[in-house]
């Protein structure tokens, strides 16, 4: 389900425990590591998309996170082309998402990677709030900074450091020259291809 602009709509979770560090889950047979996130199907409200991939994904559920904040806005990334599913090019972009800010109210048992057919993640670990932005696929990277940024208040308030690491971290990743291949973080494992990442 693509809109008009050729944006999927999708939800992304970022989940936090008492100490406010995230979960950070690294997906299956890969070297890369992200927050949980998947579409809207057709009918779904962001929220009802929101607890399904955090059960599918993460094996909570509801009485397990208490809902914090959430973006405003759409937030929208793009994927290069050769991520891209073959069915998909020439008229998908990338996606366009709802962020949401969990507090885990349960306990760190009570995650369950497990929990559906197909696993997004074969492993996870609690990570300093701010660390994701220097970690994550570069084509994604803005998009974390906005919802880290935005539900950051709701967690910290407006303490200028967290400004400060923002301000400095954008200036250290301006755009650089296009590169021929993606990063190694970002290669498919062994017996995947590229066009499985996206969309998802």
């Amino acid at each position: 389900m693509l809109d008009r602009d050729g944006y999927r709509p999708n939800v992304g979770i970022i989940l936090v425990n008492g100490r406010n560090e995230v979960f950070w889950g690294k997906r299956v047979r890969e070297h890369s590591w992200q927050f949980p996130q998947g579409g809207i199907k057709r009918g779904e409200s962001p929220e009802q998309a929101m607890y399904r991939e955090l059960h599918e994904e993460v094996g909570l559920k509801p009485e397990h996170v208490r809902i914090i904040a959430r973006t405003r806005e759409w937030l929208r990334y793009e994927v290069p082309e050769q991520w891209v599913r073959r069915e998909w090019r020439g008229h998908y972009r990338g996606q366009k998402q709802i962020w949401f800010l969990l507090r885990l109210v349960g306990r760190d048992t009570d995650v369950d990677l497990r929990a559906s057919d197909h696993p997004e993640f074969d492993a996870w670990r609690w990570h300093d709030y701010w660390i994701p932005l220097d970690s994550v696929i570069e084509f994604k990277r803005k998009v974390y900074h906005q919802a880290l940024d935005e539900l950051s208040r709701h967690l910290f308030g407006q303490q200028p450091e967290h400004s400060r690491f923002l301000r400095q971290h954008a200036r250290q990743n301006r755009p650089r020259q296009p590169q021929p291949f993606p990063p190694a973080e970002a290669l498919p494992s062994e017996g995947e291809t590229a066009k499985d990442a996206e969309p998802r």
